[in-house]
């Protein structure tokens, strides 16, 4: 996928991916602590307990510029960037009476290792149990080990979510991207990871005024006029202060946590081992792809200069919509590592109560965004890819406000070509062009078996056609239907095909992964704004504009009808050529599952061997027995034993391996 990037400079990550360590700069402390003692807790995502500092003795004014905020949260809306407010403290205390907490010494090497330690024993459960479930299917049959998993799949998800909680740091980020990952996570699973909310407690404030005079050689009070201690919004990436600089100008900052290097490094580590685990019980093809699309994820979400230049390209496309607003960057206070951009307020677009009182039409709100996304896919083919009601604002005159550009993205040449070119196949009923377009788009492995593709696709494409009309549907009318997935599971097995074939013909090109995700929110907001709306009113313009080019739809239909001609035309020339084949003695006949019998002709013939020996042995040992001779018959009678035990043991592999 193109992400749009601006050039390199000195404080990008060059050697950020490589998990080597000796392609890495000298490593930080893992926590950017002091030497003294750490609190106890995840200390690396937790602020340490300091003593409040005392009031300042002196009666001349500050002019340092750097505030405590207010005892009371400002009750406006904050749009920086999308992420979720940091907890509140659970107690204060007045400077005259507080009393620092007296942290117990661990070490950060411990604590890393206790961290490490429980994301591996939550993936060996969950392993586990999944394994437990399968094997209980082999003996159960398939509808059994079905309903088991559908049970399995919320609680597996439920323990992997207090995990990820508990551990915090690069588990959250990652946690939020695997639940895009809709190619092996099946999809109660991916329901739980979604729940989860990247909102970490915050550094202390002497970490970010530390960066801050790193990356611009000048102490915090030089750079603004005014800057507030407390974050309005904390993330395991970084957080973000609100500042005005010298001239006034209202301004949010958004810094990167002191050791977030360190962080990605040690937690990428873990979540590639974590996922070696899983590689090594369940044969699932595309994890290492998925990491690899993780790990791009969280680098572009690291590069602020790059996400500058995505604000910039993208608020330049609708320089002349002024229903649509964007903060502006300030490029003499931005860096790879610190972003500051123009503060705006507004109503969060998910606040209906507050959206009536303003007299905001939500029904034209949400045209409005559905009309925006289309420009940006099918016009400007880039597009904001996280529109979450977080990174979504409304101001009072009804303009809509597009926050955060850290995941920009845009649509590929073969995944361009390729949506036309699938939509053509689809209204012609052609299996075979849908195959290829859906491997030009990246959807089937090239190493994909051409059998499975082809029954997999027709029949989703013949259940799409029974269940979906694009031309009447509402909003209201999309439904998760767990039993429909299952009731698909059980008619692919019943066509000898398994979540491994599945998991090894398709998979998801990272071009969808955060189209997909895109859509999915783009829907939840739309829903929350008007359920009735039909989304095709808004988007047949755009996509006509962009799938049809010159043609029409009734260009389209006639050509399908005339391939439907041609079709039946050359039929009988089809046949001649078979026959000819046939008369000549060159047709080929392939039988299925000839293999299958075999080894069932085996198995049989192994078990009438056992049960024959078995029988022998038997007959032998009540033979000894009766002339007196107790020892050989005990031999003959271990011998019809072993024989027995091997005949049934042949029987129930047998059965197994039909399942």
């Amino acid at each position: 996928m193109g992400i749009r990037r601006g050039k390199a400079d000195s404080h990008s990550f060059p050697g950020l991916w490589r998990l080597d360590g000796d392609d890495w700069a000298e490593s930080r402390k893992h926590c950017g602590a002091s030497d003294g003692p750490q609190a106890i807790g995840p200390p690396c995502y937790a602020p340490r307990v300091q003593p409040a500092e005392p009031a300042p003795v002196s009666e001349k004014p500050s002019s340092v510029g750097l505030v405590d905020p207010p005892g009371q949260e400002d009750s406006r809306v904050r749009t920086i960037q999308g992420l979720a407010p940091p907890p509140l403290p659970l107690q204060e205390r007045p400077s005259s009476t507080a009393v620092p907490a007296q942290p117990l010494e661990i070490s950060s090497t411990r604590v890393r290792s206790y961290r490490f330690i429980r994301a591996y024993l939550t993936t060996f459960q969950v392993c586990f149990s999944y394994l437990w479930i399968t094997l209980g299917g082999k003996l159960m049959g398939p509808t059994w080990m079905m309903q088991r998993l559908e049970a399995a799949h919320p609680l597996n998800a439920r323990r992997v979510e207090r995990t990820i909680v508990a551990l915090q740091g690069l588990f959250i980020k990652v946690g939020q991207l695997l639940s895009i990952m809709a190619n092996f996570l099946p999809e109660a699973f991916r329901a739980g990871l979604e729940r989860l909310q990247d909102s970490v407690p915050p550094r202390p404030f002497d970490q970010i005024a530390e960066r801050i005079q790193i990356e611009f050689g000048k102490p915090v009070d030089e750079v603004f006029e005014r800057f507030e201690r407390r974050p309005i919004a904390s993330a395991s990436l970084g957080q973000v202060h609100e500042a005005y600089l010298k001239d006034g100008t209202h301004v949010a900052v958004k810094v990167q946590h002191k050791d977030i290097d360190e962080v990605c490094r040690l937690d990428l580590t873990t979540i590639r081992r974590i996922m070696q685990i899983v590689s090594f019980f369940f044969p699932i093809q595309g994890l290492d792809v998925s990491y690899q699309q993780i790990r791009e994820m969280i680098g572009r979400e690291l590069d602020f200069d790059g996400e500058a230049n995505n604000i910039e390209l993208i608020s330049a496309h609708f320089a002349h919509d002024d229903k649509v607003g964007f903060p502006k960057v300030i490029r003499e206070l931005s860096t790879g590592r610190v972003l500051t951009t123009t503060f705006l307020d507004g109503i969060k677009i998910g606040d209906l109560a507050k959206l009536e009182k303003a007299g905001i039409d939500r029904s034209e709100l949400a045209r409005r965004v559905v009309r925006t996304y289309c420009q940006m896919i099918f016009v400007d083919g880039v597009y904001h890819a996280d529109p979450h009601p977080g990174n979504m604002l409304v101001t009072r005159s009804g303009r809509l406000i597009l926050l955060d550009f850290g995941a920009v993205a845009e649509l590929s040449r073969d995944m361009r070509e390729g949506i036309p070119e699938f939509l053509e196949a689809a209204l012609r009923r052609d299996t075979d062009r849908l195959i290829k377009s859906m491997r030009k788009m990246g959807f089937i492995s090239k190493r994909s078996d051409a059998e499975v593709s082809e029954k997999v696709i027709e029949y989703l494409h013949n259940r799409f056609q029974e269940e979906i009309k694009l031309e009447s549907f509402n909003l209201k009318d999309i439904k998760v239907d767990p039993q429909r997935g299952f009731e698909n599971l059980l008619d692919l097995r019943r066509m000898n095909i398994g979540m491994k074939e599945l998991s090894g013909t398709f998979q998801v090109p990272q071009d969808w992964v955060l189209l997909e995700r895109t859509l999915i929110l783009l829907t939840g907001v739309c829903t929350h704004l008007d359920p009735n709306m039909n989304p095709m009113d808004v988007v047949r313009p755009y996509l006509k504009e962009f799938v049809l080019g010159n043609r029409d739809w009734a260009q389209i239909a006639v050509e399908a009808a005339k391939d439907m001609v041609m079709r039946a035309v050359t039929l009988p020339e089809d046949l001649h050529k078979y026959l000819s084949k046939a008369v000549r003695g060159e047709l080929e006949v392939k039988v299925r599952d000839v293999r299958e019998g075999a080894r069932l002709v085996y198995a049989a013939s192994r078990q009438v061997v056992y049960a024959l020996s078995g029988i022998a042995f038997g007959i032998s040992a009540l033979q000894l027995h009766l002339a007196g001779d107790s020892s050989l018959a005990v031999a003959c009678l271990g011998g019809s034993g072993v024989m027995s035990l091997l005949f049934v043991a042949s029987s129930i592999w047998t059965r197994i391996s039909r399942r």
